[in-house]
This record gives structure tokens, sequence and C-alpha cells, in this order.
């Protein structure tokens, strides 16, 4: 009985998504997006769509939502948690026909497309953080993108996941994290967010595959650009087996990867490649 008071403010403070109102919203006129899940709890939303996407019969365009995710995963399988209905975690399952080298800039695009989307709803400035991190502006993290290849026999797919803070409060995230409520100083409403992200998301991806995944011409290297916050700057890059290098991100290229100026020469780091990457100011 004591628990019943608190729960009843948590629904208040933090309502459900109307799945079928999402939905219906999303669905209609979209040439991308087929369905859209909402389940109370799994264990990864990626690893579901991941199972799902095995199956060359399941189309690209499905969308899992998950108001509670216990195991979820960022990159290099470090864990993301969120308190039940406090962020946004969603995947998409997708089967991009761009050549493979290309497909290295998704999480980029989908990092452009959440930042868009999280600008138009909440007014929330953020910058990108290579190769999947959305930041407030002081640097704190509000969200992390996970991009993962699926095998298929006939029609390899892509699960895209994104865990979002939305109303997480202080005490509920890392010294390094943040979320649209701390930032905004108010509630923040999560439907709306998630709707104008999978319309962002829609936009872009659409033209990236019509283009063949060119990020010039459809002009996504240059708003990458825009939102990136690490290219410009000096970084400190932790390779997997523990050695560091240290440079100037001065680009990103067709590839999606990072480029590093050092002393030694410039290296060119896709995601895969690197543990950890540091910034500060050139010349700080």
């Amino acid at each position: 009985m004591p628990d019943a008071p608190s729960a009843r403010w948590s629904e208040l403070d933090r309502p459900p998504l109307d799945a079928p109102a999402l939905q219906a919203a999303l669905v209609r006129d979209s040439r991308l997006w087929r369905s859209l899940e909402v389940v109370e709890e799994a264990g990864s939303t990626n690893a579901v769509l991941a199972a799902r996407a095995a199956d060359d019969g399941v189309p690209e365009g499905s969308v899992l939502v998950a108001e509670h995710q216990a195991a979820g995963r960022g990159r290099l399988d470090r864990t993301w948690t969120s308190p039940p209905r406090a962020g946004l975690t969603v995947s998409v399952l997708l089967r991009p026909d761009v050549p493979a080298a290309r497909r290295g800039w998704l999480p980029l695009l989908t990092g452009v497309a959440l930042g868009e989307a999280v600008g138009e709803v909440t007014g929330v400035r953020t910058s990108l953080k290579w190769p999947n991190d959305l930041l407030a502006v002081d640097g704190a993290k509000l969200a992390g993108i996970l991009a993962e290849a699926v095998s298929a026999p006939a029609h390899p797919a892509v699960v895209v996941g994104t865990g979002l803070n939305v109303t997480t409060r202080a005490d509920e995230l890392p010294p390094t994290g943040s979320s649209l409520s701390l930032v905004t100083g108010s509630p923040v409403d999560r439907g709306p967010v998630l709707l104008a992200f999978l319309r962002a998301l829609e936009r872009r991806y659409l033209a990236w595959t019509a283009a063949l995944g060119d990020p010039v011409s459809t002009g996504l290297a240059a708003d990458y650009l825009a939102w990136c916050s690490t290219v410009g700057a000096e970084v400190t890059v932790t390779l997997p087996d523990g050695s560091t290098l240290t440079g100037t991100a001065t680009g990103v290229d067709w590839d999606g990867r990072l480029v590093v100026r050092t002393v030694e020469g410039t290296v060119e780091l896709a995601s895969g490649d690197v543990q950890h990457v540091r910034t500060r100011p050139a010349g700080a």
C-alpha cells in the first residue's frame, strides 16, 4: 500500500505512450514506416528487431518502442538504462539498398534527424559527438544511437536504436548525462518528440537511399558537419587495444569515418575502430 501514491504520481509525471494514436499518425501518408509497436518492457529493442530482420519476409519500416528497456546496449556493448517511461527507447528496421561502405552514415543521419526533432519540439539546442551521441549545449549526453547490421539470406538489414533521456531526473542519470526536462526546466511530452524524430528520419533516409548513400549530393554531409561538435576539436581517441592517438578531427569522409590529423599523418577511423573519443576545443 505505501507504494501506491508514488505509483500514481509516476503515472502523472510519466504517462504511457498512446500506441494506437502514434501508429495512426505515423503510418498515415508515410512512404517508409509500416508499423509502430509499443511494448511495456523489452530486454533490448535492437535485439528484438534484429531477430525479426533475419527473416527476409519482414519489410523495412518497423518501429519498436519499449516503455522500459531492461537490458539496453550502447556501442561496444555498453549498458544503457533508463527508468520506465522516462525516455524514448526506440529501434527501427531498415534495409538500405546502398553500397555497404556508405552504411557508416546511418547513425550519423539518425543523429541529425534526432537533433532536428528535439530542437523543433522542445527548442533545446544540441550538438552531435561522433559517432553516436546527442549532447546538450553544456556537453552532457542526452541520447545515444546504435546501428547494428543483421545478416539475412537475401536482404541484409540494419537495426538502428536510439535512447533519448526525456524526463529523467539528475539522480537517475550518470554524472555526464542530462535530459530534455532538465535542460528545459519543464515536463516534455514524449509522443511529439517521437513522431518528429521518425518523420525527420524518414525524410533524410529516403533522400539518402535514393542517392545510393551519397552524403554530399543529399546535403547530409554538410548538415552533419554543422551539427558535429567533434570536427574542429582536438581529440584523444582510445583504440580497442588500449592505445591512444591524439590529433585534430578535421572532417568526416564519404564512409562516415572520422578524419584525424596527427603528428604522424592523417588517419580515418570507423566507429568500430574506436573505444572512446574525448574532445576539447582546438587550442585549449
